[in-house]
């Protein structure tokens, strides 16, 4: 039976993406026949419901409305057959849930993200927002700086708040779940084609929900400038090794060594590492923080 075929190939996919998949092949079966075969012949997934628990009310950005307005990245660790750790850098489109890249490699430094964005930027170029979390990568000096270079907003999530990322969470949790749960890995280079060609699978041919069970497509390359550009925010934008704005926070901030921004020098002080936790930056500037007093990122602000 072709359900059941199906059901084996893609062991991740419930009752309504196998009738989507159906379709397509020019079955005439509608979603009810389908769901009563799928739980007579067993292929029902067992999944984990997690307790619901009480939280509080928080700010949240304003959604993304076109496909190159926000970005989110994150990180994944898996093993080979003989017990080696690599890592996965996976990034995803908030909005058109494409995926235009998955970088898999025994260790990812913050030079090799900026790599990874550097070469995006040449195909399908920058986005404005990138949703990150607070990890050694995201935070350091190499990201802020090519952030503030290309006018990028980096958003940082709350520590302990994987929620505020949660589109890249999802993305997560169905890669691991249809590709690397699903195979063994004998190398690296193993790994990184079986992923890829489950990335190319995921943006033509999964079903999504969020998108009426319509395919991904990735989008055209868009009309949005590569080169920095000095006119993004209100106000005077100083480059390297000068004051940042004054306008930003009142007064002096201080950090480690109990140094100035000002005297710290480079596109993102390293004073200002002690206020990165739940903080936003634009093009490598902080400008605001997460909380009761949340100012919204946005290069228009």
């Amino acid at each position: 039976m072709r359900l059941r075929d199906l059901a084996a190939t893609r062991v991740r996919y419930g009752y309504r993406r196998l009738h989507v998949l159906l379709e397509r092949e020019g079955w005439k079966v509608n979603h009810k026949r389908v769901y009563r075969l799928y739980r007579e012949e067993g292929l029902g997934i067992r999944v984990k419901r997690q307790r619901k628990r009480v939280s509080l009310p928080r700010v949240t950005p304003a959604p993304p409305r076109n496909p190159q307005e926000r970005w989110s990245l994150d990180f994944l660790t898996d093993s080979l057959v003989d017990g080696r750790r690599f890592r996965v850098l996976t990034i995803v489109g908030n909005v058109s849930r494409v995926s235009p890249a998955i970088e898999v490699a025994m260790s990812l430094t913050g030079d090799r993200v900026v790599d990874v964005l550097e070469r995006l930027r040449g195909t399908v170029g920058v986005p404005e927002r990138i949703a990150i979390d607070n990890g050694p990568e995201f935070i350091s000096k190499v990201l802020d700086a090519w952030a503030y270079r290309h006018a990028v907003c980096l958003e940082f999530s709350r520590p302990d708040k994987p929620t505020d990322n949660a589109i890249v969470e999802s993305f997560n949790g169905h890669f691991r779940a249809e590709c690397l749960d699903q195979h063994w890995f004998e190398s690296v280079e193993e790994a990184r084609q079986t992923i890829e060609l489950w990335r190319v699978d995921y943006n033509t041919q999964r079903p999504h929900r969020s998108l009426q069970q319509q395919t991904r497509r990735p989008s055209s390359p868009p009309g949005r400038r590569s080169e920095p550009r000095t006119n993004a925010f209100p106000g005077p934008i100083r480059g390297a090794g000068q004051s940042l704005r004054t306008n930003v926070f009142p007064g002096p901030i201080r950090g480690a060594g109990h140094r100035t921004a000002a005297a710290a020098g480079g596109p993102r002080p390293a004073a200002l590492h002690a206020l990165r936790r739940g903080a936003v930056s634009v093009g490598g500037r902080l400008t605001a923080f997460h909380g009761p007093r949340q100012k919204l990122c946005s290069p228009s602000s």
